[in-house]
């Protein structure tokens, strides 16, 4: 799965990563971002323009936003035909930009964060998907989920699941109209070879501390 997860990248690196028309600058770098918080997103709709979007997804048909917070993470080997993703998973599909993302990893009964990166990208996108829910007032809550797949050799250790991290070369494709097939294909894990992890201090555990000392390594 994926609860945690950075985005340092200056405005003009995230521009041209993703051949965007403009990002505000300064953009404001987040060393630990959390669910029900809101987070960069390009979309299928606007592909040349970031937005920002809740993280939780919320379907339109749901009653409460707070099922957003159970929908922070889609299987991506079932989105497709889940009821509450398989919309968003046919129409309304997004990028993430992110620097580096957490997992907690079990040590007998202790649990320790680990910051999980790729050694020569220092920013990439996962794969989400995006709804907008309508609250009974009539304003709108543009919402996306990070899709997670099984985890690669490296991974294995630290956690079962990891986030979907699209290669460079399928953004467009995964943000254009194709077949399912094509979609499915690159829901895959990236190489386990491009991944470097070390373990941080438990201030990640609180989302109030969003500073770089959350991805400091320990000793």
């Amino acid at each position: 799965m994926c609860g945690r997860f950075v985005l340092v990248a200056l405005a003009d690196e995230i521009a041209d990563m993703f051949d965007l028309h403009a990002v505000p600058d300064p953009f404001a770098q987040r060393f630990n971002v959390a669910p029900s918080q809101q987070i960069a997103v390009i979309t299928n709709g606007k592909p040349g323009e970031l937005a920002w979007h809740r993280w939780g997804l919320i379907p339109s048909w749901a009653k409460e936003a707070k099922i957003g917070y159970r929908m922070i993470n889609a299987r991506s080997e079932t989105a497709a035909e889940k009821p509450s993703f398989r919309a968003a998973f046919r129409s309304r599909r997004c990028l993430i930009p992110a620097s580096g993302f957490f997992e907690w990893q079990r040590r007998g009964k202790q649990k320790r964060p680990i910051y999980i990166s790729l050694r020569d990208r220092p920013l990439f996108a996962f794969a989400g998907l995006w709804e907008v829910w309508r609250k009974p007032d009539g304003e709108t809550v543009p919402n996306v989920t990070i899709l997670t797949t099984v985890a690669n050799s490296f991974m294995a250790d630290i956690h079962l699941r990891m986030p979907v991290i699209l290669q460079p070369e399928d953004h467009a494709t995964w943000l254009t109209p194709a077949s399912r097939e094509e979609h499915q294909t690159l829901l895959r894990p990236c190489a386990a070879e491009l991944m470097q992890a070390w373990p941080v201090s438990t201030l990640v555990n609180r989302p109030a501390n969003d500073t770089p000392e959350t991805i400091e390594r320990l000793l």
